[in-house]
């Protein structure tokens, strides 16, 4: 009999924001395909018997092509195993999902996806942060720095003038380059953006600036990601500590 194949949203890091939905299909893998960006932690919930494989990907360092990685699951799954794509996040945001969706239909594979709280919910609990907040701007943009050099000047004048939270997923270590993009749209120089790396574990770090300082921005140990929009300026009080451990605000449903 052919398997099934989940694509589970493993949160930002903490073992404790897996929903309860993605620790039962953990627990019944037979094999577990992961990303890099996937906790120790949460790795550490996997079944004894079960084959746990890396099949992680850093920009600019591919150890495995996503064609390989779809191979891998529908060769598990004809073979009659649970297979648990783990990615960090969730897996239907900048995580590839499409691409691997589709390889399991065409492929006849019997397929599930279990969303996972994303980095940009995270950081923004952990501050203290709404992504939201109608005083501020009543939207929220998610894009991936990997992409910025594509996104063309008006696409950034138009979330200027919307006044939107806009959350870069990979920002990159260039963040001069990116605050002389955003000015040179029209973004005010004043708007406070505020970067944090591991959100939700105990190595998190967050540091508060402005976008015209945003090139000051210690480097920080990936994962980051980088919140700029007015409702940054709700920011609690010590955020902008990155010698010390964040002091984690999120909760489980938060």
């Amino acid at each position: 009999m052919t398997g099934k194949v989940y694509l589970v949203g493993a949160g930002p890091g903490d073992p404790e924001l897996l929903t309860l939905k993605a620790l039962r299909v953990l627990n019944t893998a037979d094999v577990i395909l992961h990303d890099d960006l996937v906790s120790a932690d949460i790795l550490q919930l996997a079944p004894p018997a079960a084959q746990v494989l890396n099949v992680g990907k850093r920009c600019g360092n591919q150890a495995i092509r996503q064609e390989e990685i779809s191979e891998l699951m529908v060769g598990f799954a004809r073979s009659g195993h649970t297979v648990v794509r783990l990615k960090g996040g969730d897996p239907l945001i900048f995580g590839r999902a499409g691409e691997e969706m589709e390889a399991l239909r065409v492929s006849g594979i019997e397929l599930e996806v279990v969303p996972g709280i994303t980095a940009a919910t995270a950081a923004a609990a952990s501050a203290g942060v709404s992504l939201t907040d109608r005083r501020f701007g009543a939207s929220v943009v998610l894009v991936t720095g990997h992409r910025l050099g594509g996104l063309p000047p008006d696409d950034w004048r138009s979330l200027a003038s919307s006044k939107a939270m806009v959350a870069i997923y990979m920002p990159g270590k260039d963040f001069g380059r990116l605050s002389h993009d955003l000015i040179a749209a029209g973004w005010d120089g004043d708007t406070p953006c505020l970067a944090t790396s591991r959100a939700s574990t105990p190595g998190e770090r967050r540091h508060l600036t402005t976008l015209r300082n945003l090139a000051e921005t210690p480097q920080t140990t990936p994962p980051c990601i980088l919140l700029v929009g007015a409702g940054v300026s709700a920011v609690t009080s010590d955020s902008d500590d990155t010698d010390a451990p964040a002091k984690v605000l999120l909760m489980a449903g938060a």
